[in-house]
């Protein structure tokens, strides 16, 4: 493995809620657990890191609690820390409402990881730049973002893709190398709510040489690359906690690209990595290598 996985975006902390549903408007429900994590940007990396990658944050992290449990955690997945601490504003919070489905709904308190520092740095030829659609709704994140040279960029638009300035998602996608999205941020994107239709139609905005991956929960994902579009099935888990699956298959996927195995392979992984992440609960729950080798067999 000879480049790296280099994260542009965010990593706040979770406070995660599980509730028995979420709240009518006006109402209240009493949470059945509340439990506080490092995640965002945090997930993709640590599956990243556990798949084997050399791995570097380039976004933001405050001053104050939130920012030194931040670089603590990514000290110890092995993460390196490119930018230094924000001074005057503390690392912002997320809180995750996670329901008895397993399905999570989120409001994000944002700090130190949208702010605007340093340039970021540029990426060597082998490198993957990991781009998050949390820095393309923010402008001036945005074209810091967008100047960075070098490298592959993986950009995941996330829950926000509607959010995201035309212009700067055109431009966005023009530079994009591997465009990772869920199914249902496809379906915004594209208006098909055929994962296939929409990685078919997804594969016409980007470079002809990127890699189009729809992830569509239990069901795996689907990669179009080379005017095809093909299904890749998961495997069957008891899922308790869908919080971070797309990040731990996003990670991992990228993880993969880096060792160069062939897409479809990573993509299979990835999935795998995903699956498992569902049978824990909290966001951060990407498997190890072996894990994943040992479900691969």
């Amino acid at each position: 493995m000879t480049g790296r996985l280099v994260h542009t975006g965010q990593v706040v902390i979770d406070l995660v809620m599980q509730v028995p549903a979420l709240p009518p408007v006006g109402g209240d429900v009493l949470a059945l657990s509340t439990v506080e994590y490092v995640g965002g940007g945090f997930n993709v990396m640590a599956a990243a890191a556990r798949a084997g990658a050399t791995v570097v944050y380039a976004g933001g992290h405050g001053t104050g609690p939130r920012g030194e449990r931040v670089r603590a955690e990514l000290a110890e997945e092995g993460v390196r820390i490119a930018q230094p601490i924000t001074t005057a504003i503390d690392t912002g919070v997320c809180v995750v409402l996670l329901d008895s489905t397993g399905e999570r709904t989120f409001v994000t308190g944002s700090g130190a990881e949208t702010a605007v520092g340093d340039p970021l740095p540029d990426l060597e030829a082998s490198d993957i730049g990991y781009v998050s659609g949390y820095s393309l709704v923010v402008p001036e994140k945005a074209e810091q973002v967008l100047a960075i040279r070098g490298g592959a960029l993986l950009v995941d638009p996330g829950p926000l893709v509607a959010d995201i300035d035309p212009d700067v998602w055109a431009r966005t996608l023009a530079r994009t190398a591997v465009l990772s999205c869920n199914d249902r941020e496809a379906q915004l994107l594209t208006g098909r709510s055929d994962p296939l239709e929409a990685a078919r139609e997804l594969a016409t905005r980007v470079p002809p040489t990127a890699v189009v991956v729809v992830r569509i929960g239990a069901g795996g994902c689907v990669v179009a690359q080379d005017g095809t579009v093909e299904a890749v099935p998961s495997i069957t888990v008891d899922v308790v906690d869908t919080n971070g699956a797309g990040d731990a298959h996003c990670g991992w996927f990228a993880a993969e690209l880096l060792r160069g195995t062939d897409v479809l392979e990573a993509a299979r992984r990835a999935n795998i990595a995903a699956a498992i992440a569902v049978t824990r609960s909290g966001p951060a729950t990407a498997p190890t290598r072996s894990e994943v080798d040992a479900r691969a067999s």
